[in-house]
């Protein structure tokens, strides 16, 4: 078994600890080595104080304990600003694509870069790309041929329908749908239970049904 840390404490790297766990049950593959901050002194009363090891000089100093990573954070640039970084200043650490048991996709199509998290409940279909560092959350569908740019994050109950092209650090809120063949440019934000049925420029944050820039 391999030792891997969860960079983040908050919620989402308890369930990406659980993500760990729930591949355990089926064939063991991971030991939970702890989280890491970057900033403990802005630690709070949500985080796993006790499982924190410590901050990012922890990290270096322990490296060679350590085989790899897993981002535990739900905000996209700091998913890719953090693994890009970290790429650089730790490269001997390896950074899994954690894929839950009950996720459904076509592995001989589907391609999944370093760093993906795909959680319960999640289904693919075929040709998916899903870029460094991405995340899909739980419950989520995705259609032919997406996306799923680098960093990008989907929260849970997202609708990806096929063709569907999401750039680099785009943020999905729950319930969100984006109909097909729509390219959702770089950096943007779909607002929760948004339908987007037209192409959404980079850096662009679009709510309502049908989705439209917000004012």
């Amino acid at each position: 078994m391999k030792k891997i840390v969860i960079l983040g404490a908050g919620g989402f790297a308890r369930e990406v600890r659980w993500l760990l766990e729930e591949i355990n049950a089926t064939a063991l593959a991971w030991t939970f080595g702890g989280y890491v901050v970057t900033d403990l002194s802005r630690l709070g009363d949500h985080d796993d104080r006790e499982n924190v090891k410590g901050d990012l000089s922890w990290l270096e100093a322990h490296a060679g304990e350590v085989d790899a990573l897993a981002i535990g954070i739900g905000n996209p640039a700091v998913r890719l600003d953090l693994g890009m970084a970290l790429k650089k200043r730790l490269p001997s650490l390896g950074w899994p694509a954690l894929v839950h048991p009950t996720v459904r996709l076509d592995r001989g199509s589907c391609t999944l870069e370093e760093g993906v998290l795909l959680c319960a409940g999640t289904i693919a279909t075929v040709n998916v790309r899903f870029e460094a560092f991405s995340m899909v959350n739980l419950a989520c569908t995705i259609g032919h041929e997406a996306v799923i740019g680098g960093g990008a994050v989907l929260n849970p109950t997202v609708n990806i329908s096929g063709g569907v092209v999401l750039g680099r650090g785009v943020l999905a809120g729950t319930g969100a749908q984006i109909l097909q063949y729509v390219k959702v440019g770089d950096g943007a934000t779909v607002g929760a239970g948004a339908v987007v049925t037209k192409d959404v420029e980079p850096g662009q944050t679009v709510v309502g049904m049908p989705a439209r820039p917000r004012t």
